[in-house]
């Protein structure tokens, strides 16, 4: 059988001299602690601490990037086992999903997924065998024999990755009580902090939006037509996280507008979002007026604002009537930052204490418009690339396009942004690899020198994003 091996200079110049710099530099990050800021993982999952069933429902069935090119080869989402919204349990072994992966592992050369694939599989799992038709069945043997063994286990693996903060995402009226009970727990030395999300109670387009701002406003013993006693309880819940740790409030939402809407206006939008009867430019203006309210709060109780923006999500409505979100199928749309997003740096962007840090998957904003307004506005800092583009040339491509205008010091840190445990450190230490290769690059052509070199590598890990996160 073919072997599968990490090269140790893997994503580093292939010119030796240039290459050997960025060995250096990625010696000194290599094993600094990991910050992920922004995440996708349950707490449960540290709570149970329980080992993994099989190889996959970790590595292929939690993995949307993964079952996205599996589907694109024409494999249904039920031959890979998951389970449709009828509750229908899948009738497909486990061990036939494996081996439908590794036969297909060519499909994956080239990608982001294969780098991860092949970190974990290699790094954390102890597999040497490629991927094949041929070494399903034992590659399967082995990878079940290894989860079971308590160093495979949820906080073993944070142990392992060197995992010192790691945020969860949540619903604002979680109540939060399993970060409450790992963080009373002297055994579990990570920073499990939850993140505010309110993206369904602050967009009237969304099917749930009624309900959820219903039990909202009822859960403080107000009418739900109250537009103050909607905007106060908000207000609450993201005090009631940060008494639990949270430092950030995350907004995924498709377009960073930001409208102005006096009180009277915002409250009439609001009472008729209520009865279903606004148009969808009046409720794209509440969001808009929203997310300046979002914006407020933060101001007022520190949490960094993030917008993740620019995604349409669940683009096939079959797939997403059958099983639902997050099974592969968001993708890009063009985004604009300058004049949508200008009412709120024009009321916030120079307050002091305020955070705010701007994402985007639509590649043509780096150098146009996200460098030079985080090169102006005190309070941006541009989010690391996400999604698509946390992508080993993709990346390096962002870095470029960055730097230039805003510098290194207008950046806010790597995100894994991962629902796979097992890619944590996958995707730090590719990050650590690429700024290393980057900062490497920039010492041969003179632009900067090995001393400087050494001090931001350490800083993009370790000092930014705890400046930036207020960590």
């Amino acid at each position: 059988m073919t072997e599968l091996h990490l090269d140790p200079d893997r994503l580093f110049p292939s010119d030796a001299a240039t290459r050997e710099i960025a060995r250096h530099l990625y010696q000194a990050v290599a094993e600094l602690p990991i910050l992920s800021p922004h995440g996708h993982l349950s707490p449960e999952l540290f709570t149970a601490n329980d080992t993994f069933s099989d190889p996959v429902r970790l590595l292929i069935q939690e993995d949307h990037y993964v079952l996205r090119i599996l589907h694109s080869a024409g494999f249904g989402l039920e031959q890979l086992g998951l389970t449709p919204a009828n509750g229908t349990e899948s009738v497909v072994p486990a061990r036939e999903i494996w081996r439908i992966f590794c036969s297909n592992w060519h499909r994956f050369a080239g990608t982001a997924s294969g780098y991860w694939l092949t970190s974990q599989l290699v790094g954390v799992l102890g597999i040497d065998d490629m991927p094949s038709e041929e070494s399903a069945d034992a590659t399967y043997d082995q990878i079940v024999k290894a989860l079971a063994s308590d160093d495979l286990r949820p906080r073993s693996l944070l142990d392992m990755f060197g995992v010192e903060v790691l945020a969860t995402t949540d619903d604002p009226m979680d109540d939060l009580a399993q970060h409450a009970s790992l963080e009373a727990d002297p055994s579990f030395p990570v920073r499990l902090l939850p993140n505010f999300r309110p993206d369904r109670y602050i967009d009237p387009a969304n099917p749930t939006w009624v309900k959820r701002v219903a039990s909202l406003v009822e859960s403080f013993g107000a009418p739900v037509s109250d537009y103050r006693a909607y905007l106060d309880a908000l207000a609450a819940r993201r005090l009631h996280f940060k008494a639990h740790g949270a430092v950030a409030a995350d907004h995924g939402v498709y377009e960073p507008l930001a409208v102005n809407l006096g009180d009277s206006d915002a409250a009439a939008l609001y009472r008729r979002g209520l009865t279903g009867s606004l148009s969808d430019a009046e409720s794209r203006a509440f969001q808009g007026h929203m997310l300046m309210e979002m914006a407020r709060m933060s101001t007022e109780d520190g949490l960094v604002m993030m917008i993740h923006p620019g995604v349409f999500r669940n683009h096939s409505s079959r797939t997403f009537q059958r099983f639902g979100p997050d099974t592969g199928h968001d993708f890009p749309v063009r985004t604009e930052f300058v004049c949508s997003l200008r009412p709120l740096l024009e009321r916030f962007g120079m307050h002091p204490g305020f955070h705010l840090v701007l994402f985007t998957v639509d590649e043509s904003l780096y150098s146009r418009e996200l460098a030079p307004i985080a090169s102006f506005y005190p309070s941006v800092y541009l989010g690391a690339p996400w999604w698509f583009l946390d992508a080993p040339d993709a990346t390096l491509r962002w870095r470029s396009a960055v730097t230039e205008s805003a510098g290194f010091y207008r950046s806010a840190g790597f995100i894994d942004d991962s629902r796979s445990l097992l890619s944590i450190g996958t995707r730090h230490d590719m990050s650590r690899r690429l700024d290393a290769t980057f900062l490497a690059r920039m010492v041969r052509e003179g632009r900067i020198d090995l001393p400087m070199a050494e001090r931001v590598a350490v800083d993009l890990v370790h000092t930014i994003p705890r400046e930036v996160f207020k960590l």
